[in-house]
């Protein structure tokens, strides 16, 4: 294996996208998703990012690209279909120790961007290292038909139940089984019928009272 999976932190940090047409959009859309301050730098930018950046942290850059862009940026996007160019950019970055991704050119980047599948703060990510980006987009597809939003709004749950326990006074340790419960005992099936009955009784059998979807603020 050459990569090394990461979840990267990119909320607030100054992020640069070189090239801003259809490919460069869709890098910026997923920037922004995560918190991402963005600037992005083209000689000509589609009406699509043109209206995402005016609702969103998006700096919109008209002007060639030059080695400078790179100061203060904490990761690098490049996204045109110029390879020699995007191969300078690449290099730039390297010299700049910048994190930095070429867009369908693994042999440029530090890092490589898998395909995702986002169900709330749940993230399926599939990555095939560069060899086959067709097949991580069909793993994709298969993994979104597989798991639906029912495994978002579950999540939050979960994170709800975890809040409260936290905040009462258990040994850490104490929660695993709690939480292992829930799993195997079919809350998410509950979740996925919008079963509020249902999940407020097995709350109340495996955590005991206190804890439905009200005093949780959990709604379905």
């Amino acid at each position: 294996m050459r990569y090394y999976p990461v979840s990267l932190d990119i909320m607030g940090k100054a992020c640069l996208v070189v090239g801003g047409g259809a490919v460069g959009t869709r890098k910026v859309e997923t920037l922004v998703r995560c918190g991402a301050q963005v600037t992005v730098v083209s000689k000509a930018f589609t009406d699509e990012l043109k209206t995402l950046a005016e609702n969103a942290p998006i700096t919109l850059t008209e002007r060639a690209y030059t080695p400078a862009d790179m100061e203060g940026k904490f990761l690098v996007i490049v996204a045109t279909d110029d390879q020699v160019f995007n191969t300078q950019v690449s290099k730039d970055a390297e010299t700049s120790c910048k994190l930095c991704n070429v867009a369908d050119y693994p042999s440029a980047c530090n890092f490589v961007l898998p395909s995702i599948v986002q169900r709330g703060d749940m993230t399926l990510s599939v990555s095939t290292s560069g060899k086959s980006p067709a097949f991580a987009k069909w793993m994709r597809r298969k993994l979104e038909v597989e798991y639906g939003d029912e495994y978002g709004a579950f999540l939050a749950l979960m994170g709800r139940v975890r809040e409260k326990l936290l905040a009462e006074a258990h040994e850490p340790e104490a929660h695993k089984p709690l939480f292992e419960a829930l799993i195997a005992g079919g809350l998410l099936g509950k979740v996925a019928a919008g079963d509020k009955e249902g999940i407020d009784a097995f709350l109340a059998e495996v955590l005991g009272e206190g804890y439905t979807c009200d005093t949780l603020g959990f709604l379905l």
